[in-house]
């Protein structure tokens, strides 16, 4: 299936070179040079990934992604000159799935983009309504969690955050993430209450809690193989 990318870059050169890549691996693309002209673009364009630079004339990448997560959940790469661990968390918190700094390697940005995709369509499997990882089976369709055949009970509000941590593989989600995403914005309690689910939500699921990791100072990742 042939899939489409928004590439949102204001130098010209990188943004040609980058989307001879995408081309060469038959992706539909489309270019904007700035902020303004890729949210234009996204009334009518439905793709199937954004690739984003921060810095740019008319609107920052900041403000495109925020806008973007207002309405989609087209998955997100931000492309930054800068490797800070803030500027990184501030992306996440924004709705950015993932960061590339530059320089970069294209090829690389392009296997990059392939693997978020095939994770956020869910194709772990064949069945995009099941999920594995180790020997947990998330049915999204039933809302049953199993480990080894047999099903655990968890809340939803459990069930929502392995989910959630799932769908965000490998990036370090901030506590004030997680409350934003499964709480709310409007949530005006104490963020402990992340780590009294993740607690609980590592109890139900004993060896399996493994892929659950915590980064100090930062939050929590989800690692697929550990």
């Amino acid at each position: 299936m042939k899939r489409t990318i928004l590439l949102i870059e204001d130098e010209n050169r990188i943004r040609e070179i980058v989307a001879d890549y995408f081309l060469q691996e038959q992706w539909d693309v489309h270019e904007a040079e700035n902020g303004r002209q890729a949210l234009d673009m996204l009334q009518t364009l439905k793709p199937d990934l954004v690739v984003l630079d921060i810095l740019m004339p008319e609107l920052d990448g900041w403000t495109v992604c925020r806008r973007i997560r207002d309405k989609s959940d087209v998955p997100i790469i931000m492309l930054t000159a800068k490797s800070e661990d803030d500027d990184k968390l501030l992306g996440f918190e924004l709705g950015a799935d993932d960061y590339v700094t530059k320089p970069f390697s294209p090829r690389l940005l392009v296997a990059r983009a392939k693997t978020l995709v095939r994770r956020v369509e869910g194709t772990v499997g064949k069945d995009d309504q099941r999920i594995r990882f180790g020997d947990v089976v998330i049915n999204k369709r039933a809302h049953r969690v199993e480990i080894g055949g047999s099903s655990i009970e968890l809340s939803p509000k459990e069930y929502e955050l392995l989910l959630y941590l799932y769908k965000n593989a490998g990036i370090v989600l901030s506590r004030e993430a997680i409350l934003d995403a499964l709480w709310g914005f409007d949530y005006f309690g104490d963020s402990r209450v992340v780590d009294t689910h993740i607690k609980k939500l590592r109890s139900k699921l004993g060896d399996e809690a493994r892929h659950i990791r915590t980064v100090i100072r930062a939050g929590y990742k989800f690692e697929e193989d550990r």
